[in-house]
């Protein structure tokens, strides 16, 4: 809500689906493990000893719930003002502007846009595989457009990276043949 409040305050004159574009490139864990990292949280973070072992004050998904967990804190002590005070002292260092909203728009949201725009129904995702130990998997997602019958598969960490990685494969593909066509 503090990140919100902030935009609408510097960018009240972006029209709300660029709004929620520009706050999910915020609050995403890339941005929020730079600003944990600036900080200097890997150094004050206290981890078992196998996640100590294996890199965990490094991980960006351990640095990014850290730092909303520090953010958390703040609010249960003292309250929703010196947490938004926080997050805004915590933004001062990265770069706010209207052009964060296409940058913002992940592979799964252009694809179901574009085929929206197609007329065509939202893609289906299933997993496919799933490989390596449980601490150390990765996930092979199908993404299936059923109108044209197609097929396309990602690779991630994670089942949404996955996902993501999927979409972006069929969304290459479903530009590249309209770009072939007669």
């Amino acid at each position: 809500m503090a990140v919100s409040h902030l935009l609408y305050r510097r960018l009240a004159q972006l029209p709300e689906g660029d709004l929620s574009r520009v706050r999910a490139n915020l609050v995403r864990q890339d941005t929020l493990h730079q600003i944990a990292v600036r900080l200097g949280l890997p150094a004050l973070l206290r981890l078992g000893e196998g996640e100590s072992k294996s890199g965990g004050a490094a991980r960006p998904s351990i640095l990014a719930d850290a730092l909303e967990a520090v953010i958390g804190a703040v609010y249960l002590d003292a309250g929703f003002g010196p947490a938004q005070a926080l997050v805004e002292r915590l933004y001062e260092g990265v770069e706010i502007n209207p052009g964060l909203a296409a940058s913002a728009k992940d592979a799964k949201t252009e694809l179901q846009e574009w085929l929206q725009g197609h007329k065509m129904k939202l893609p289906a995702y299933r997993v496919a595989a799933i490989l390596g130990a449980a601490h150390k998997q990765t996930f092979e997602i199908e993404c299936e457009v059923a109108e044209r019958g197609w097929t396309e598969r990602g690779v991630g960490a994670s089942r949404r990276a996955g996902e993501q990685a999927a979409a972006a494969a069929m969304l290459q593909r479903l530009k590249a043949a309209g770009r072939n066509k007669p």
